[in-house]
């Protein structure tokens, strides 16, 4: 029994692993431009991968010298899909284990398959963001997607991790904690704007946007949805007053959820048993500061730029953790590996 929990523990972890680094990568995807590195879907001219497609990949880059095809863009956006494609193999795995041995492990699979669920609709969002052209709508739509699933993986890693009781009391803060996680997909969706967009450099000082508290803005054309890469919906060309318009936005909003997450983390860093995903979340938060300044004033470095975006996703899992144990405050924890199950959760 106990090697059944141990079994299924770990692939919950690990899983939730490949989960976080395939975000990352993801973002290293986007920032390298890399999306069309293949052009179609789910191969790469019709080939398993890129080495049987190098004639057509030489054709692609002799048309178009700067173009998005290259070889070694084709391997980056070819890993990427074989490493998603392993990792719905893995969640089919945890839901099928989660399903099969409901009762010994004491719990209901139905977080297990809404999680099936949301990396089938990323999957096929993956496909779409080809298909499409990297349509800005599409590609963000995909970022969120990849969030949203590491947060449900989180959950899931959450009901199998052993962690310290938290008391009865602490459950008042669910509300708080659920409205910061919100507040913060909404940051990230502004944040994946400003990526799908190349509007990160759209204002290249800070505080101010262009020397002004409130720079000329094209709020209509900055966040039309339905348009092409770099276009507005009339096919004419994106203006630099509308991709200032993203990038103030995502800007502004972050003081936002800056000082909610803050003050929210400030206030249960000494609480038993929340303390740790409080305190993460104060690290990542100046962390986020320091890396979206230095993105600015250093003019979006690769490096930095995925760290930003490997910072979300850890503000994520700390905020997911934060609201399952005040969730789950005054019940008994999972045990710590090799102890007895004291009875069934759900």
């Amino acid at each position: 029994m106990h090697s059944l929990h141990d079994r299924y523990r770990k692939l919950v972890f690990f899983t939730w692993f490949l989960t976080l680094d395939l975000i990352m990568f993801g973002a290293f995807v986007r920032l390298t431009d890399s999306g069309l590195g293949c052009p179609d879907w789910p191969g790469c001219y019709g080939k398993v991968t890129p080495l049987g497609a190098v004639g057509d990949i030489r054709e692609a880059v002799e048309a178009m010298p700067y173009g998005p095809v290259t070889m070694s863009k084709a391997w980056i956006e070819m890993i990427h899909r074989y490493v998603g494609s392993l990792l719905g193999m893995l969640i089919i795995a945890i839901t099928w284990m989660a399903w099969r041995y409901r009762r010994e492990l004491g719990h209901t699979p139905r977080l297990a398959v809404v999680t099936l669920v949301a990396v089938c609709v990323q999957g096929a969002f993956g496909a779409w963001t080809v298909t499409h052209k990297l349509m800005p709508a599409v590609v963000t739509a995909h970022l969120l997607g990849g969030m949203g699933l590491l947060a449900l993986m989180t959950w899931l890693a959450a009901r199998v991790r052993h962690h310290p009781q938290v008391a009865a009391a602490a459950r008042r803060w669910t509300p708080w904690a659920a409205g910061g996680l919100a507040l913060l997909f909404v940051q990230i969706a502004l944040g994946g704007w400003v990526s799908t967009n190349y509007a990160a450099l759209a204002c290249m000082d800070f505080p101010t946007c262009h020397g002004s508290w409130v720079p000329p803005m094209d709020f209509a054309g900055g966040y039309s949805l339905i348009r092409g890469l770099g276009e507005l919906p009339s096919g004419e060309m994106i203006s630099q007053d509308a991709l200032t318009a993203i990038h103030w936005v995502h800007r502004n909003f972050a003081f936002l959820v800056f000082a909610y997450l803050g003050a929210l983390a400030w206030r249960l860093r000494a609480e038993p048993g929340l303390a740790g995903p409080a305190c993460l979340i104060l690290a990542l938060l100046l962390a986020q500061l320091l890396t979206g300044l230095t993105t600015i004033f250093f003019q979006w470095p690769l490096l930095i730029a995925v760290l930003h975006n490997g910072g979300a996703a850890g503000l994520v899992l700390a905020g997911v953790t934060l609201l399952s144990r005040c969730a789950r405050a005054g019940l008994a924890p999972p045990p710590a590996p090799g102890q007895a199950r004291p009875g069934q959760i759900s």
